[in-house]
């Protein structure tokens, strides 16, 4: 069974709440039809499960959702939802979520840098939000 958590990034640790993963079948059966199709038959096509596209350890895998505009030097805003593994190992000039100072920051991972970080887990998407 596979649970996401939805944690706000400028709160400090508190209570998390589980979101259970949806158990419903979208797909649309096919009609068996004859003579001229309609024109809605591309209404009847599967829908996209990001879950199955974005995610590769789901067991692994959080969201975020970003509550204010602290990070656009990132060209992370407000509504913004950031997708994390924590169980990927971060690259030179990574995007990543650090804790410092009891609270989630983001951070560009700096391989040479001497500083010592607590990383919460590595920003594998961010989902833009448009409105």
């Amino acid at each position: 069974m596979v649970f996401l958590f939805l944690l706000f990034l400028s709160m400090e640790f508190g209570e998390e709440k589980s979101v259970e993963k949806s158990k419903k079948s979208y797909r649309v059966a096919r009609p068996k039809q004859t003579g001229f199709s309609s024109p809605a038959t591309h209404y009847t096509e599967p829908r996209i499960d990001l879950n199955d596209v974005l995610v590769v350890n789901p067991s692994a895998t959080f969201y975020i959702r970003v509550i204010d505009n602290s990070f656009s030097e990132f060209q992370i805003f407000e509504n913004d939802v950031l997708i994390i593994d924590k169980s990927l190992t971060p690259k030179n000039n990574q995007l990543a979520v650090i804790i410092k100072d009891g609270c989630f920051n983001i951070a560009l991972i700096d391989m040479d840098s001497k500083q010592k970080i607590q990383l919460w887990g590595v920003i594998t998407y961010i989902i833009k939000n448009t409105l």
